[in-house]
C-alpha cells in the first residue's frame, strides 16, 4: 500500500474556507482504481499551518495512473480557482510505502 501525503499550508483566516472545499469536493479520486481512501487532517494548535492531505492507494502505479488521468485534472480544476492569499507557501508532496499497518493484525 502506498500513502500519499500533501501537506498544504492554510493562510491564517481561511482555515473554514478551505475544509469546505475539501467538504464539496467532486469525489472523482473515490472512483478510480487502486484508491481506497482520503483523509483530511487539521492542525490541531497554532504550531503548524499545515493541513495533510492523505490519499492511500493499493499501489504506486495506481496513484500513478490517477494522475495521469482526465478525472485527476478535473478533479483539482478548484485548486488553481482558490480565493487569493488562501495559501501561505507551496504544497509539500511525499510518498510512502506502507511497510507496517497495526490495524491489520486485528
Amino acid at each position: 500500500m502506498i500513502v500519499v501525503a500533501n501537506r498544504i499550508p492554510v493562510s491564517p483566516g481561511f482555515e473554514e474556507a478551505f475544509e469546505e472545499r475539501f467538504r464539496q469536493r467532486s469525489g472523482l479520486v473515490d472512483k478510480s482504481p487502486g484508491f481506497i481512501r482520503n483523509m483530511v487532517l487539521r492542525p490541531v494548535d497554532d504550531t503548524s499551518e499545515y493541513y495533510i492531505i492523505l490519499t492511500f492507494w493499493e499501489s504506486k502505479d495506481a496513484f500513478e495512473a490517477w494522475t495521469k488521468s482526465d478525472a485527476f485534472v478535473e478533479g483539482h480544476k478548484r485548486a488553481r480557482s482558490a480565493p487569493e492569499g488562501m495559501f501561505a507557501g507551496r504544497n509539500i508532496f511525499e510518498m510512502h510505502e506502507v511497510i507496517l499497518d497495526t490495524d491489520e493484525a486485528k
